[in-house]
């Protein structure tokens, strides 16, 4: 008995699955087949999330006599002929609901990704890995094609609903030929021809998979390789070849950042990790490699000259210009919201004056005041707007005399010299440590609360007052790092301090505030 052909179409919130969902219909309408599409709303994971049920009887309604088909309003576990995703992750969760059949199931796919709440939430590196993403696609699909639809959409001008229209029409799943699917998208607007163009690329990229007579794996498009930073010469000649590409990086990121003396100040903090390895019998000199990375992004700290400076570059109005497909003639405006507060205004300010407004705003806050902040909507755009983001990047020449400039250096010292002590007595401890570079991170209290649980590993499992044994430390320093990276309130951290034998960390004063019961006041 014929059956018919069963598709679920997966797009994020704002991409267009209705849109496809529609054109199919009418395809298979404009090739004389029945067809039926359904939607079925589903979780918000990022920007939201529906999907689209869509069943095409095989023969023409001239086969048909008359007769009218029943289809079905929903899919059925491993009853799918296709599965059709714009993201990887939500291709693999749809598998997960047992959807897809290694038998039957044909799986187009988009390479890229887009993250979920819960990977921006983690403290650490929470982007869930593609290789095993890929390896539930290959695993759970007759046919796969893994393309990078987001590089086709750029290619094309067009949105991504439209590729993967190109996609399903190259796989040869349904009983249509190319002039059915662009009949339907033909039109005289910019958009149609977009469309066009995007399905045509995604067709033939199908196409030539399937010329191939060989399953796929995956098709995606690699990334334009990132040219390595030339390192002056006289730095490369100390520093071990496997280093040269990252100390590159990091060494015009701070000349950027800074300027060439900043920059010779990072080369002689690894010179003295370095020296601190010399005896270790791994060439690669571990400590160094791992410190290289942290080292540099603790020592371009985000302050409001930094994010001033990044604001106002050209690359980014470049970059801005093409995200939303300006065109010669358009009119683009693009505004910058900061709220600046004393914290911000105090870094730039020397240590003295900076106490002082601290202090301030502290009395502030125990008065049951919310903390003083300034509001600012900038128009980069405009001249006036373009002037205040530069003025405020130029102020990098006073960096050095602020208060947070001298705090950072401090701190970063501290952790240096943490790691070289920690290197000669244990390549595995100073290892360790240098690990510990990843707890510093985002800005604000982030980035405080990263700093303190930094310094207080320092001080209490492998600092003179520790009570960890020495033989113990590294592996502790490893459980301890990890378990502040698990969650933000920090129950985790100090369940590992305590665990290994050093103490909690100390609670901080937070004001109480008492409110008037309104009810009383009646």
């Amino acid at each position: 008995m014929t059956q018919p052909i069963s598709i679920l179409l997966c797009a994020l919130g704002g991409e267009g699955g209705g849109v496809l969902a529609d054109w199919l219909v009418d395809v298979a309408r404009h090739a004389g087949y029945p067809a039926q599409a359904t939607s079925i709303p589903g979780v918000a994971q990022r920007t939201g999330a529906t999907t689209y049920y869509l069943e095409v009887y095989p023969l023409p309604h001239s086969q048909l006599q008359g007769r009218l088909p029943v289809l079905g309003l929903n899919p059925l576990p491993g009853r799918l002929d296709a599965l059709v995703s714009s993201e990887l992750l939500e291709t693999a969760r749809q598998i997960g609901n047992g959807l897809a059949s290694s038998d039957r199931t044909l799986v187009i796919s988009a390479s890229s990704r887009a993250l979920t709440t819960a990977e921006k939430m983690t403290m650490g590196d929470g982007r869930r890995p593609e290789g095993p993403l890929l390896d539930v696609v290959a695993a759970h699909s007759q046919r796969h094609h893994v393309m990078d639809m987001a590089s086709l959409c750029q290619q094309s001008g067009t949105m991504v609903s439209a590729v993967m229209l190109g996609a399903i029409a190259g796989s040869g799943l349904l009983p249509f030929t190319r002039a059915h699917y662009e009949a339907v998208l033909a039109g005289p607007s910019t958009s149609a021809k977009a469309s066009l163009r995007g399905f045509g690329l995604a067709f033939d990229v199908v196409t030539r998979q399937r010329e191939q007579a060989q399953y796929v794996e995956h098709v995606m498009k690699p990334a334009a390789p990132v040219t390595a930073a030339a390192l002056p010469a006289e730095v490369a000649t100390k520093f071990p070849a496997v280093l040269h590409p990252l100390m590159g990086l990091a060494h015009q990121r701070l000349v950027e950042y800074q300027g060439p003396t900043y920059a010779r100040l990072y080369v002689q903090r690894l010179e003295r990790l370095l020296n601190s390895e010399a005896s270790s019998p791994d060439s690669t000199r571990p400590v160094t490699a791992e410190t290289t990375r942290w080292l540099a992004l603790w020592m371009a700290f985000d302050d409001i000259i930094r994010v001033a400076d990044l604001k106002s570059r050209a690359s980014r109005w470049d970059r801005v210009t093409h995200e939303v497909k300006a065109k010669e003639g358009d009119v683009l405006k693009v505004y910058d919201h900061f709220k600046p507060g004393v914290p911000e205004l105090a870094a730039l300010l020397p240590q003295g004056l900076a106490h002082r407004l601290l202090r301030w705003d502290r009395a502030r806050v125990a008065r049951g005041l919310a903390p003083w902040s300034m509001p600012l909507k900038v128009a980069r755009h405009a001249l006036w707007g373009m002037a205040s983001l530069r003025i405020l990047a130029s102020l990098r020449v006073l960096r050095p005399l602020g208060s947070r400039y001298a705090t950072e250096q401090a701190l970063i010292e501290e952790w240096l010299g943490g790691i070289e002590s920690a290197t000669r007595q244990s390549p595995a401890l100073g290892l360790e440590l240098a690990r510990c570079g990843q707890l510093i991170k985002g800005y604000g209290s982030t980035n405080e609360r990263g700093k303190d649980n930094l310094l207080h590993i320092l001080r209490h499992v492998c600092g003179p007052a520790s009570q960890v044994p020495v033989a113990e430390q590294a592996e502790a320093v490893a459980r301890i790092r990890q378990a502040a990276l698990q969650d933000e309130a920090g129950q985790a951290l100090d369940q590992a301090l305590l665990q290994h034998g050093a103490p909690a960390r100390p609670v901080k004063e937070q004001p109480v505030l008492w409110m008037k019961n309104p009810r009383l006041q009646k």
